[in-house]
This record gives structure tokens, C-alpha cells and sequence, in this order.
């Protein structure tokens, strides 16, 4: 069995399109929500969301490659092209490119490119359909243009399982190396979904935020106000190596992947199981792979979507596993600032963890000012703090009932 170690980080959010702008933006507590510039949300019950401002696809790709990709496949592949430079892969030679995979999730793949091309239908007919639709659309091309961007022929796949994909992405990329059925493996997650369609119908689920004349606090995770989560947008990225191989070509290790736990509520389509009984047993499983005791843990990036039943289950499952730990605990919601980035959300919550660890930093919840009764943990309330982070845990849950619990370890030779 192989040690599993993380290597290169990238990232495309609504708080900087690289790494290390994020996490200034993060420690910083700074929020990326605003009203929605994509389309014109006049008339929508939600009219604001998490953008990303400033992304230059041109800079990796040519002018047909734009037309061809959906906005998340080029999110994932500006992500991955940065977490391999950081990784020290950019130059192939001595890199055996059959065990060299990709697997990145997306919730919802190209839902703007079915809109557009749904009205073209509509509106001109058949013949005016795209012939790069289907292959623009599918969830799975972020994963396969990364691959074909990177030259990787190893593994090569994705994980779609709502606002679980990255997570799952992860955990799966994390079991192949282990099993040592390949060396490396890029993986998180991306999305784009910030359209007409996608608003119009999370809003009449009645799941998202509609303070819409207060953007910067609309997301407010754990708080007694919270109304619901805001959308957000972008691509969190990682380089899984086994540990092997990291040290056989001198790369900077980040820190170490030592437990993932993924289960089923089995419930219903949207709502968590009852006091999160089914992301508590995720929780469970990375502890029981990883080794550790409940007591190692010093940090969660809880899913904390500033919803009423996600945050009030979330704290109730901490609390059942981790029992008066639970009140030592350092627990932060960074969707606080980022939104909520869908299948994305576990790969840049992950990256998040891999930081914390990493730089010794606790990312805060902001706009955390009214406390829930329900919800009575340490939160890390408004501001980053300094702390030890040796572990670090990212719970990623998602519509369907689908659980994971991934375990980020300070690295130790």
C-alpha cells in the first residue's frame, strides 16, 4: 500500500484566478458575492452569485479551443495547468505518462452551453445545433480535455455526484494511488453553473439566498439568519502523487491524503438524513482508514452551505462522532466567502485544507453574527487564526444523499 502526498495546487474562484491570490483572499475573509453580471437577473428571486472575475482563457487556450470548450472545462484546465507548474511537472521527460491520470467532477457539466444551444434549437431549428454540443456539454470533458492538455494516459475518468463531485474525485484518485495503479493523478473538481436556467431553479427549490440588497452577507453559514446558499463558480485542483514517487523526483510535499469515507444517506433526493446520520458515517470511515483517533483532528472545512437543515445536521453529525472533541474543534464554512461551488466545491475545499495545514492558518466564517442555538461550535466567527493545523478534515455532501470525508495530514517522513 502507498502513502499519498499532495504536490501542486490550483485554482480558478470568485476570490482570484490563482492559488495563492485565493488564499490571501481567504485568510483575509473577504467575500467573492455580488449581484450577477452573467445574465441579467432582474425578475429572478435570487439575483446574486459568486463569480469569477477576470479569467483569461486565452492565456492557455487558442480562439477555436474557446469556442469548443464549455466556461468549466477551461476552469479545470487553468486550474490543472497551475497545479502542475507548482508541482514541478511542466516538463514532461522522465514522467511515465501511462500512470499519469486525471479525475475531475462537475455537478452539473455545461449547463450553459445546453441553454444556449436548446435556444438555438427553439429558436432557428435543428440544423443550427452545434455540432460540439454533445462533447461541450458532457460532465466528463473537463476530465478528458485536462488529459488531453496534459498528454496523461493513466486513469481517466469522472465523478459526478452533485455538490460531492470533487470531493468524490478526490477519495477515488486517492484509492487509485494507493493500490499503486498509477503514480500521479490530477483531480478536484469544477463548475460553471451561474446561468438563467440553473438560478431559476434553485431559487424555486427555495435553496438559495435572496438578500439580494446585501451580497456580503448573504452567505452566512451557521447563523441564525441564514436563508439559504449562494451560488458560486470556479475549479479546485490538486496533484495526488504516491509518496514513492514525489521523493524520486524532489518535489515539494504540501502535505498527506490519509483517509477518505464516502456513504449514502439513502433519505431523499434533497434533504439530509435526520442529525446527518449519513455524513457522520463518512466522517467515521476516514478516521478508521487513516488510523487516527477522533482527538487527532484539529480542523473541518464543514460543507456549511448556510442553509437551515444542512448546518444544523452538519453540527449534530460533528458532534456524534467526534463527542466532547467536538467542542475543541476548530470549524470553518468557507462557503461563507466563496458561495457554493457545486461540484467544485470539494476540490477547492480541499485545497483550503491542504493550505490550513500547510501555513499554520484557521480560514474563518464570515458574516457569523448572530449564533444559532442549533448550531453552537467554534466557527472560527469573522477572522483566520493562527493555530497548529496537524489534521485537517473537508466534508463534502451532496443532493441524492451522496457523503464524503476526506483526511489532509501534516507530512511526516
Amino acid at each position: 500500500m502507498q502513502r499519498v502526498v499532495v504536490t501542486g495546487l490550483g485554482t480558478v474562484s470568485p476570490l482570484g484566478c490563482s492559488t495563492p491570490e485565493f488564499w490571501a483572499s481567504i485568510v483575509a475573509g473577504k467575500s467573492g458575492v455580488t449581484r450577477i453580471t452573467r445574465f441579467d437577473p432582474t425578475g429572478f428571486d435570487t439575483q446574486i452569485a459568486a463569480e469569477v472575475k477576470d479569467f483569461r482563457a486565452e492565456d492557455f487556450l487558442d480562439r477555436k479551443e474557446i469556442r469548443r470548450t464549455d466556461l468549466f472545462v477551461q476552469y479545470g484546465i487553468s486550474a490543472s495547468i497551475e497545479a502542475v507548474a507548482a508541482a514541478g511537472l511542466t516538463n514532461p521527460n522522465g514522467l511515465d505518462l501511462d500512470r499519469a491520470g486525471v479525475i475531475v467532477g462537475s455537478g452539473v457539466g455545461g449547463i450553459a452551453t445546453l441553454e444556449e444551444q436548446h435556444s438555438n434549437l427553439i429558436e432557428k431549428g435543428p440544423t443550427r445545433v452545434s455540432p460540439f454540443f454533445i462533447p461541450m456539454m458532457i460532465a466528463d470533458m473537463a476530465a478528458g480535455m485536462i488529459s488531453i492538455q496534459l498528454g496523461y494516459r493513466g486513469p481517466n475518468f469522472a465523478a459526478v455526484s452533485a455538490c460531492a463531485s470533487g470531493a468524490h474525485a478526490i477519495g477515488e484518485a486517492f484509492r487509485m494511488l494507493v493500490k499503486n495503479e498509477a503514480d500521479l493523478i490530477v483531480t478536484g473538481g469544477t463548475e460553471a453553473a451561474i446561468t438563467p436556467l440553473s438560478i431559476g431553479g434553485f431559487a424555486s427549490m427555495k435553496a438559495m439566498s435572496t438578500r439580494n440588497d446585501d451580497p456580503d452577507h448573504a452567505s452566512r453559514p451557521f447563523d441564525r439568519q441564514r436563508d439559504g446558499f449562494v451560488m458560486g463558480e470556479g475549479a479546485g485542483i490538486a496533484v495526488l502523487e504516491t509518496l514513492e514517487h514525489a521523493k524520486a523526483r524532489g518535489a515539494e510535499i504540501l502535505a498527506e491524503v490519509v483517509g477518505y469515507g464516502a456513504t449514502a444517506d439513502a433519505h431523499h433526493m434533497t434533504a439530509p438524513s435526520p442529525a446527518g446520520e449519513g455524513a457522520a458515517r463518512a466522517m467515521r470511515l476516514a478516521l478508521k482508514e487513516a488510523g487516527l483517533p477522533v482527538g487527532a483532528v484539529d480542523y473541518i472545512n464543514a460543507h456549511g452551505t448556510s442553509t437551515p437543515l444542512n448546518d444544523k445536521f452538519e453540527t449534530m453529525a460533528v458532534k456524534g462522532v467526534f463527542g466532547d472533541h467536538a467542542r475543541e474543534l476548530a470549524i470553518s464554512s468557507t462557503k461563507s466567502m466563496t458561495g457554493h461551488l457545486l461540484g467544485a466545491a470539494g476540490g477547492i475545499e480541499f485545497n483550503i485544507c491542504v493550505l490550513a495545514v500547510k501555513n499554520g492558518i484557521l480560514p474563518p466564517t464570515i458574516n457569523y453574527q448572530d449564533p444559532d442555538p442549533d448550531c453552537d461550535l467554534d466557527y472560527v466567527p469573522n477572522q483566520a487564526r493562527p493555530a497548529k493545523v496537524d489534521v485537517a478534515m473537508s466534508n463534502s455532501l451532496g443532493f441524492g444523499g451522496h457523503n464524503v470525508a476526506l483526511l489532509i495530514k501534516r507530512y511526516e517522513p
